[in-house]
């Protein structure tokens, strides 16, 4: 994925559901903090865009979501144009540390604006770090891949990822003490 795709679901998303910025959440949000040029291959593979829309409670996200998943989600005629998919996520989807809103990373330019130029849209985008929590926390192989591939590029700190993976909710115990096992068999 590009970043200019990026850029274009930010605003796709954003018009479906009439809101002004979107969370990205899964592994394209590194493209807030890199350029695809900058990133080894492992980082942009994905064809799909998880947005967070932001409301107030839980389920108000999830029918968000779902109305981005029906719109512009996998099989739709949106990814059969633009060759990528967005697809609606809610809070329960990635386990992140605490504070992980307070380090949103901003994308916002004239490609995610609407058509006119106005409104111009926002994607919040996670830091790096936490979006390796998160992949971790899942430690599916493609996670494990991703942070890897950032790990050897020395894009993300391993210390940092150490660090939040510590400040991750308790109910998440067992998932961030096997990413934190993974993580030391790496540096063995």
């Amino acid at each position: 994925m590009r970043r200019d795709q990026l850029e274009h679901a930010i605003r796709t998303a954003c018009q479906i559901i009439g809101a002004p910025a979107v969370i990205v959440v899964g592994s394209q949000s590194i493209l807030g903090t890199y350029r695809e040029e900058d990133l080894p291959a492992e980082a942009t593979m994905s064809v799909e865009v998880d947005i967070l829309p932001i409301a107030d409670d839980n389920a108000e996200t999830a029918r968000l979501a779902d109305l981005i998943e029906g719109v512009a989600g996998e099989f739709s005629p949106f990814e059969q144009l633009h060759g990528f998919s967005i697809d609606g996520v809610d809070l329960e989807t990635s386990v992140l540390p605490d504070r992980w809103r307070e380090r949103l990373i901003k994308v916002q330019n004239a490609n995610t604006a609407a058509p006119s130029g106005e409104p111009v849209f926002t994607g919040w985008c996670l830091d790096k770090e936490d979006l390796c929590v998160a992949k971790l926390c899942a430690l599916r192989e493609k996670d494990q891949n991703f942070v890897a591939a950032l790990l050897d590029a020395r894009l993300a700190d391993v210390a940092v990822i150490t660090e939040r993976l510590a400040a991750v909710p308790d109910r998440h115990r067992l998932a961030t003490e096997r990413a934190i096992a993974w993580l030391g068999s790496r540096t063995r």
